[in-house]
């Protein structure tokens, strides 16, 4: 199946469907991270984060369920964020060497590449990753078993006012992320802007059916925009372990580049990434779910009716 509402089916149906095999794919990436964590929780955090844009989409529909559940999958994530840091970090000095290649020619980067390769072996092969998988794996499991709780109004004019509200909540919040970011341009600020734009991105997907425009190119638009303010996280990642006073990253001599080349990064990524938003989330989000809930109740009071045609024949 897909990750992708069916408006030829029960809204409350659908939401459970795909809940159920995010969930379960979640479970089979923990059981990979077990011997291969740079992997294995990278893919179960994605799939974590494609379960918490669908309880957002539909939170409206059933409030205290979709709310405790985000919460449960928020936690659970939190639990691998350590480790899937570690990785990502190391990725992030390999980004800089070949981003700048002019700069980092001669191995100016490897002590600290060194001293982040150790610290993610440390964390992937201390006894805390176990214990974070296994508690993670209890926990989407218990999720599994609660989903059948969710209940969801099916009929069309209601479903497709769900559908549009968890929409709309996403795109205000990137404009209010977006506003933030520009005046202010605090880390947290364009953190809140990525979680906004993967979260749109995931909600374009799952309303692929049901979107009122073309919306290939928009999704690899934000899927961009995601992957720069990505990349701008890890380099506020680093600099705070760079400033750190127990100089985790090493001596003044070993990360005097590295500091330099973060610098040089974080605004070329801040210009690219504002100019990016304010093209994707410079609309009214009311004006552009609007389109989305009127698109919607046709097309799902279409298919009730095809349904019930279908029944009498």
């Amino acid at each position: 199946m897909s990750f992708r509402i069916d408006p030829r089916q029960p809204l409350t149906g659908e939401v459970r469907r795909i809940l159920a095999e995010e969930i379960g794919k979640a479970l089979a990436h923990l059981d990979v991270a077990r011997d291969r964590p740079e992997q294995g929780l990278h893919k179960c955090r994605k799939r974590l984060k494609s379960v918490r844009a669908l309880l957002r989409l539909a939170r409206s529909g059933d409030e205290t369920f979709c709310q405790t559940e985000n919460e449960c999958y928020k936690q659970v994530s939190a639990l691998l964020a350590g480790p899937r840091e570690a990785t990502a970090l190391v990725e992030t000095v390999d980004r800089l060497a070949n981003g700048f290649p002019q700069h980092s020619a001669g191995g100016g980067l490897d002590p600290v590449r060194d001293r982040l390769v150790m610290r993610q072996h440390d964390l992937h092969g201390g006894p805390g990753l176990e214990a974070a998988i296994n508690a993670a794996v209890a926990a989407c499991r218990e999720g599994l078993e609660r989903i059948d709780r969710l209940a969801l109004p099916d009929q069309p004019e209601q479903a497709a006012d769900i559908l549009a509200e968890g929409a709309r909540a996403t795109l205000r919040r990137a404009r209010k992320a977006l506003d933030r970011a520009g005046s202010r341009g605090a880390a947290e600020d364009f953190h809140d802007l990525r979680k906004a734009a993967k979260t749109h991105s995931m909600h374009l997907s799952l309303l692929g059916r049901l979107w009122p425009t073309p919306i290939k190119a928009r999704r690899k638009a934000v899927n961009g925009l995601g992957e720069q303010l990505g990349d701008l996280h890890d380099i506020f990642v680093m600099r705070a372990l760079l400033d750190a006073d127990s100089e985790p990253l090493g001596p003044a001599e070993d990360t005097k580049l590295l500091g330099k080349l973060l610098k040089r990064s974080e605004k070329q990524l801040k210009k690219a990434c504002l100019a990016e938003a304010a093209e994707l989330f410079g609309d009214s989000p009311k004006r552009s779910t609007k389109r989305l809930a009127r698109k919607a109740r046709d097309d799902l009071a279409e298919a009730a009716q095809d349904n019930l045609v279908a029944i009498a024949s």
